[in-house]
């Protein structure tokens, strides 16, 4: 990937502008060097968020907080100005909410902070964009709605040497190959019942407790969020149809010399409205295993109250059979998100999915990814 001065999108050939910077594949961390990835180098990030955004809304705003709070200076949301993050969003600690970007702290970037349905830009995200543009400072967004794709905003960011980088827009177009991929690399998926259920956080945790035990492990992005902790990855679901599993299967074979892949998941295999970028992943990461990730208490479609989500035996037979005819692949543990439900129900249905499943169980805040790193790693010592 290549990243001009004025950004259109993160995968431009070198050739398009002048004055690029090649990406290399790279670590989240903030100790990772300043030169491995254009969206790594900003260190003082004001996330904007704008006006009565939800958490749910919030989450790309929510996970920069919790993975590179130390880049983060503030969040500007005018409706929860004057307080911490951590009491607006539970991550983040001290860092300021304020009003305007002009209390943010000299801020290098503005990220976007928001995932809505459909992502377009609210009236108040489009006036702090507006404002960091005419004042020289760089834009990152991963919404549909492209910045690059506004005259007046991209006229104004070449006056100004402002930076205006869209996650989302890309032009990928990678047929798969069903590629022979390193075979001692073990590529993990984390798949879900649904949507929006924690699959990247899944995979950021166990990531980070593979780490610790000094285990060359490496998370792969496929959304707007991760891309923006990890300053690489693909964003799959902006990319056409027919290249999404090409697109995926080189996004692993870029990385194939590490030990272990974490692929982030995305969508559900059953959700009427996205099924198919999540069969595009499946197929194009090829995983060796699969981590389940459930939300407790969830029992219908996120943005569809009228269909069901299926059991989970039928989930994970479903994905094991639709995996398997690009990879051998089994589910081998299960990360249950329990943030809306008491820890007493939570501790239940968590004992019954391992009753019922007969694998390892956990929520990765509440008890930690540990049970999940052990299923990785019995499986690696066992193929």
């Amino acid at each position: 990937m290549n990243v001009p001065v004025l950004v259109e999108n993160l995968n431009l050939p070198s050739d398009v502008l002048s004055d690029t910077t090649t990406i290399p594949p790279n670590s989240h961390s903030s100790e990772a060097s300043p030169s491995a990835s254009p969206l790594l180098q900003y260190r003082r990030i004001a996330i904007a968020v704008g006006d009565d955004a939800s958490h749910f809304v919030a989450k790309t705003a929510i996970g920069l907080l919790r993975y590179r709070e130390h880049d983060v200076v503030a969040v500007v949301a005018a409706d929860q100005s004057g307080r911490h993050a951590q009491d607006v969003y539970g991550v983040g600690g001290s860092i300021p909410v304020v009003a305007s970007l002009e209390q943010a702290g000299q801020p290098d970037s503005v990220f976007i902070g928001i995932a809505p349905l459909g992502g377009r830009l609210t009236t108040s995200l489009q006036n702090i964009i507006r404002n960091a543009v005419a004042k020289g400072i760089d834009v990152v967004s991963g919404l549909h709605e492209f910045l690059f794709d506004d005259p007046a905003l991209r006229q104004q960011a070449l006056q100004s040497g402002s930076r205006l980088i869209d996650v989302r827009k890309n032009d990928l177009k990678l047929v798969a190959k069903a590629a022979r991929f390193r075979p001692e690399c073990l590529r993990i998926h984390t798949v879900g019942h649904d949507c929006s259920v924690g699959k990247m956080t899944v995979a950021l945790e166990v990531e980070n407790a593979l780490k610790k035990r000094r285990i060359d492990a490496k998370f792969l992005a496929t959304g707007q969020t991760g891309i923006m902790i990890a300053g690489d990855g693909i964003p799959v679901d902006c990319v056409v149809s027919d290249f999404v599993n090409g697109a995926v299967e080189d996004l692993v074979w870029r990385h194939q010399h590490h030990d272990i892949l974490l692929i982030e998941g995305q969508g559900g295999l059953t959700h009427p409205a996205y099924s198919g970028v999540t069969l595009g992943l499946l197929h194009g990461c090829a995983p060796h295993a699969m981590i389940m990730c459930v939300e407790a208490g969830r029992t219908h479609v996120k943005g569809l109250d009228n269909i069901e989500i299926p059991s989970l035996e039928r989930l994970c037979a479903l994905f094991e059979m639709m995996a398997s005819q690009r990879f051998p692949s089994v589910v081998i543990g299960v990360a249950i998100n329990s943030k809306h439900v008491s820890a007493g129900a939570a501790r239940n249905e968590a004992a019954s999915i391992r009753s019922r499943l007969g694998l390892p169980v956990c929520d990765v805040f509440l008890d930690g990814p540990e049970e999940l790193v052990e299923a990785i790693l019995a499986f690696q010592s066992n193929r």
